[in-house]
């Protein structure tokens, strides 16, 4: 072990937020010895900036609670910890680890159960990479270095402690982790490491609870490293184990979601995890509505049971909250109605709770090549842009390019009707329901010589009376008025 400055590793108590020192100082004031450790203290030494920081002590949980009283909730079964809020935010303050007296592991060689409390020596030999080792005492000014984990970060290497398959046999979620922080830190992951990170390991990530893998795929997708992170998850095999219907390919329009994830989160953006779900689950939903469709349902339906079918089976590797599970299902439901709004619906449903997420759902399809969005994406993007009068105008040009649309749909089909020749030299019809009353007098008369040509004592098809023409009488010859 060796004691270093911490200015030497360009530390300061300036870097920290109250919220950490005030967890540091109540805990040295009670008499227990604190550190700040992990990501927190390695970030501040590359020159990042951390998203919390973590406490580590020699007293357990429970004094932990003495110490703080209201302010922490003690959380966990296979890892016991603290949680201490300092105002608005949350120190989660872990007790040094000593190894287990009596081993409680499942067949694979996970750990189960993981509360025996010990020494600093012995918690730094149970943390899992070198560069989470470094115990930073900020009052003291010194770094507790006991594996050399300063020139690992220096030289951006991704190093185990102990044997790396022995690590991923106690946490197979290491192997998770391995990869957020090469993709994030941009870190070379070591060769010991390699050797035995392969497909057939990978399979210990069946071990772990869907919940747990949940909150790690949320960890991926929002480090604001997700294009980086996604070929490695395909390249070591991890893909297959944490996605149950998405096929091993990163598309289009996976990309550009990934790609756009990224940019929200380093201009300071919010996201919602559960987005790019939606966007990796896209394809399985809309073969699974085919499915349905090609039953004879109908779409409502087929849309309602083809989301509930996606996502129960994506329930067997990660299981999504069901809050997260009806976002993802109203933002499916939100492209069919984006698509083919109603011009009087408009307004009502650009002011929809869920509007922003389908339309950034229906654009990032129709920037990735997706034809069946027909421009809408673009036509909602400029809607939003526009000022009150020229949303009206806008909606009623959409109305009209609407109208003349179904008109050709209905010409079309009307094509497709079986013709007889008229009675009468009727004019061509000028609206709609003009249009359809024609249609319905087409189909009566088919029916009626359908009817006569079956029956042998009835008139047939070639009789006379069904090839006469009827021309049209000259209506300004004849006098209307009461008969004599």
């Amino acid at each position: 072990m060796q004691t270093l400055r911490a200015s030497k590793c360009g530390l300061s108590t300036t870097q920290l937020p109250s919220s950490i020192l005030d967890v540091i100082d109540s805990l040295t004031k009670a008499g227990y010895a604190a550190y700040i450790v992990g990501g927190g203290v390695r970030d501040l030494m590359l020159g990042l900036n951390p998203k919390d920081f973590d406490a580590v002590t020699d007293a357990t949980p429970a004094q932990v609670k003495e110490v703080f009283g209201r302010r922490c909730r003690i959380i966990g079964r296979r890892f016991e910890l603290a949680h201490v809020y300092s105002g608005r935010e949350l120190i989660e303050v872990a007790t040094f680890r000593a190894p287990p007296k009596k081993a409680v592991t499942s067949a694979s060689g996970m750990i189960l159960r993981d509360n025996n409390w010990g020494t600093i020596e012995q918690d730094f030999a149970r943390r899992d990479f070198s560069i989470n080792t470094l115990y930073y005492q900020p009052r003291q000014g010194i770094v507790l270095d006991f594996c050399n984990a300063v020139e690992d970060v220096k030289s951006r290497t991704l190093r185990f402690l102990g044997e790396p398959a022995q690590r991923f046999e106690e946490d197979p979620v290491r192997m998770l982790r391995a990869l957020r922080f090469a993709a994030k830190l941009n870190f070379q992951i070591d060769q010991s490491i390699l050797d035995v990170f392969n497909p057939d390991m990978t399979q210990l990530l069946r071990d772990v609870s869907p919940h747990r893998l949940y909150d790690e795929s949320q960890k991926l997708f929002t480090m604001g490293h997700l294009t980086r992170v996604l070929p490695m998850l395909i390249d070591f095999g991890v893909w297959k184990q944490l996605f149950a219907e998405i096929p091993p390919n990163i598309t289009a329009f996976i990309e550009r979601a990934a790609r756009n994830t990224d940019q929200r989160i380093q201009i300071g953006k919010t996201i919602n995890p559960a987005f790019f779900y939606a966007v990796l689950l896209w394809k399985p939903f809309i073969e699974r509505c085919d499915f349905y469709l090609n039953k004879g349902i109908v779409p409502a339906e087929a849309r309602a049971q083809a989301g509930l079918d996606v996502l129960k089976r994506q329930a067997t590797r990660t299981i999504i909250p069901r809050f997260a599970e009806t976002f993802i299902r109203e933002v499916w439901e939100m492209q069919t109605r984006l698509l083919n709004p109603k011009p009087q619906q408009i307004e009502a449903l650009a002011g929809h709770a869920r509007f922003r997420a389908g339309f950034d759902f229906l654009l990032l399809r129709e920037k990735s090549g997706d034809t069946q969005t027909e421009g809408m994406g673009v036509w909602w993007e400029n809607y939003q842009e526009m000022s009150v009068d020229q949303k009206e105008a806008a909606i009623r040009q959409y109305n009209r390019q609407r109208t003349r649309t179904r008109r050709k749909v209905a010409d079309a089909d009307e094509a497709k009707v079986s013709e007889i020749e008229p009675l009468v030299n009727e004019p061509e019809p000028r609206n709609r329901r003009a249009k359809k009353e024609r249609v319905r007098t087409t189909e009566s008369a088919n029916r009626f010589i359908e009817k006569a040509t079956m029956d042998p004592h009835q008139i047939h098809a070639d009789h006379p009376i069904l090839k006469r023409k009827r021309v049209q009488r000259d209506l300004s010859q004849v006098v209307f008025g009461p008969t004599q």
